[in-house]
């Protein structure tokens, strides 16, 4: 007895790996936003990217760009202060598969011509 619960506690100290799964973005396609970033969060697993953006009828669209994990993306020449509140800025994303407001980054312009990411437009 005294074996299976030192199993299973061991067990349960284990680090969670579990990690989860791109197949809601679609790789297939990939989606072209400009608008204003509202925030950019810097935080671990993946950093995130909230958008503005304008639909064809002028209404503002917010649209949730999830990206790499910190800690990669600062050895790439990324910073935490890459994307401000207010900056005009065309992203490349792979966009949801149920057509939601959301998407994988790709690539960015920012508005003085720098890019970030595959920017491949």
């Amino acid at each position: 007895m005294r074996l299976h619960t030192l199993i299973i506690f061991g067990l349960a100290c284990l680090p969670a790996t579990a990690h989860h799964s791109g197949n809601m973005f679609d790789r297939e396609r990939t989606v072209e936003l400009t608008g204003t970033v509202k925030e950019f969060q810097w935080a671990n697993p993946h950093i995130w990217i909230q958008v503005l953006v304008p639909d064809t009828e002028g209404f503002v669209e917010e649209w949730s760009i999830e990206g790499g994990v910190p800690n990669r993306l600062f050895r790439a020449g990324w910073r935490p202060t890459s994307f401000e509140s207010g900056d005009e800025v065309t992203i490349l994303a792979n966009p949801m598969r149920d057509g939601a407001k959301a998407g994988a980054f790709v690539g960015a312009r920012l508005a003085d011509g720098s890019t970030l990411g595959r920017f491949f437009k």
